[in-house]
């Protein structure tokens, strides 16, 4: 019995880590790094709807994650790819599901997520 909690703990600690660990191909930028090259990027908000409604940074898409799978087709695998959500964690995600489903090779998400942005935003 000892063996099988055993395995479950670790299962466990392995999808915490996988979560909030950033993937290898996916460029962490500061804000500074972020705003340099938004702008000849597709700039996406995962955040949801109700999220992006409060605020967002000028130029943004909202593609909430809950419906990336079905609206993956708006994103072009051949541009660059600029992805933000609140904190960092959504965005992560998001890439993960575009560099392994939709082929996108270009990534980077905004390091720290919206909560962290000082910069211009719309509401």
């Amino acid at each position: 019995m000892n063996w099988v909690l055993g395995i479950m703990t670790a299962v466990l600690v392995f999808l915490i880590v996988k979560r909030f660990i950033k993937p290898k191909y996916l460029k962490d930028l500061n804000q500074d790094e972020f705003i340099q090259g938004y702008r000849k990027a597709q700039l996406i908000d995962v955040r949801e709807q109700r999220e992006y409604e409060t605020g967002h940074i000028l130029g943004s898409r909202n593609i909430p994650m809950s419906q990336l799978r079905q609206r993956a087709g708006e994103i072009r695998p051949d541009k660059p790819v600029y992805l933000y959500c609140q904190s960092g964690a959504r965005s992560i995600r998001a890439a993960e599901f575009l560099k392994k489903k939709h082929k996108c090779e270009d990534l980077s998400h905004l390091k720290g997520g919206f909560r962290k942005w000082t910069g211009k935003i719309k509401k």
